[in-house]
């Protein structure tokens, strides 16, 4: 597990930038943590660390947003959905297929669903309104190959 600290939203989108640095094509991010704690705004800077120049939302609603990038980027959102195999019939799978890289927010409540081989990131409130804990955890052997380049690429934001 590495623990970092953001001091602010634009903290949390540069942190995005800096692991989609290490994405590949095929790749699963699982977004864990309570309503407004910066899972969007993550994936906001996610994204652009992946030259998307269009505008991310929330996909809480459409469940699925879709970004072209120098990777084609899935954004899930499962809060709404009432069972795992709602997560199936998304087709994510089929996606990552296609070279995609798919950051699921509520991915912890769904991760049974998908294959164990996944890069955590958990959101937690910190002192003030705008710090944020963020615990990144590496599950199987894509992510974990890339364990220390990860540790490399969040370091300024890791917690001494």
């Amino acid at each position: 597990m590495i623990d970092a600290r953001t001091k602010s939203a634009e903290d949390t989108r540069e942190l995005g930038v800096a692991i989609a640095a290490l994405a590949a094509p095929g790749d699963v991010v699982l977004l864990a943590g309570d309503l407004g704690a910066g899972k969007t705004t993550f994936v906001q800077g996610f994204a652009r660390g992946l030259d998307v120049q269009e505008r991310v939302t929330s996909p809480t609603f459409v469940l699925m947003q879709h970004y072209r990038g120098r990777l084609p980027v899935v954004h899930v959102d499962v809060y709404r959905l009432d069972h795992v195999q709602e997560v199936i019939d998304l087709g994510v799978h089929e996606l990552l297929d296609e070279g995609a890289v798919a950051l699921i927010e509520w991915g912890d409540v769904v991760a049974p669903a998908l294959a164990p081989d996944f890069l955590e990131v958990r959101f937690e409130y910190g002192e003030t309104d705008d710090d944020r804990r963020v615990g990144l955890r590496v599950a199987g052997p894509r992510w974990g190959r890339r364990q220390g380049p990860l540790k490399r690429a969040v370091e300024r934001w890791c917690v001494a």
